[in-house]
């Protein structure tokens, strides 16, 4: 689901017309995604959480800050491929940088650890950021 949904947004995230205006078009998304999220609430009930206002209860701030997270990244997306990058290179270029600077972040508050193959792994990540960002 991640990885067909993730080529789906990249497809689409590249053919938006330039035409729009880049909120506009992230409003109209985001009504769909509401529209979408909506009809699929039932099929992922929870009894165990509660009433639906008991889960509203709940959420954290972790929940607001996905969705402003959610708009810089569309929006960067977007405003990306506008400026020409390839489909390509732009997702490849944007995970692979956002995986190295996760890494402190996973090993620092989430008690993540790194091995050396990992090590490894990263180092290599960094070549491939770096002959990439040169292209």
């Amino acid at each position: 689901l991640t990885i067909l949904s993730n080529v789906g947004y990249h497809l689409s995230q590249r053919s938006i017309s330039a035409k729009v205006n880049p909120m506009l078009s992230l409003a109209l998304t985001y009504a769909v995604a509401l529209a979408a999220t909506l009809i699929a609430l039932p099929f992922f009930s929870n009894a165990e959480a509660g009433s639906i206002s008991q889960q509203l209860k709940s959420a954290n701030w972790a929940t607001y800050s996905l969705g402003i997270a959610l708009v810089g990244l569309e929006l960067g997306f977007l405003l990306v491929y506008r400026s020409g990058w390839k489909v390509s290179i732009a997702a490849l270029f944007s995970n692979a940088l956002v995986t190295v600077l996760l890494i402190p972040v996973g090993m620092l508050i989430f008690k993540e650890q790194l091995d050396l193959k990992k090590a490894l792994g990263i180092a290599l990540a960094s070549v491939g950021l770096w002959l990439i960002g040169g292209a």
